[in-house]
């Protein structure tokens, strides 16, 4: 996914610096209308992403809760679980933090080529 977003967000950056300007109207529609329909769908994948990372934090504070009501003989299972799950939060943190930049980025970019064509009273 972060590739995807990537190559997005570097060939309507591309478009934006040098092709634009010399472009049809025409085709800068089609380029916005393409862009919007990506940043809706990567809205929805930072949505599912803020879901999953809000379930395993909470997945892991109820195992740190766990791991003080737990009795001696399982603790160290307790102990893999509270870092196993740790693991995935952060990393699952660090995924939507990317989404979520990447996401403001684009609504940026597409204002860019929104006040473009407004500029000749386009849309």
């Amino acid at each position: 996914m972060k590739k995807y977003v990537q190559q997005t967000m570097n060939a309507v950056r591309k478009y934006i610096d040098s092709e634009m300007k010399e472009s049809p109207k025409e085709k800068t529609l089609e380029v916005l209308s393409e862009f919007e329909t990506k940043i809706a769908y990567f809205q929805h994948e930072r949505l599912i992403h803020l879901m999953v990372t809000l379930a395993f934090a909470i997945f892991l504070l109820f195992e740190i809760y766990c791991l003080f009501m737990l009795p001696a003989t399982f603790i160290y299972a307790g102990i893999l679980l509270v870092l196993i799950f740790f693991g995935l939060t952060v990393g699952y943190v660090i995924h939507y933090y990317f989404l979520e930049n990447s996401v403001q980025k684009m609504y940026h970019m597409r204002d860019e080529i929104r006040s473009f064509l407004n500029k000749d009273k386009v849309i």
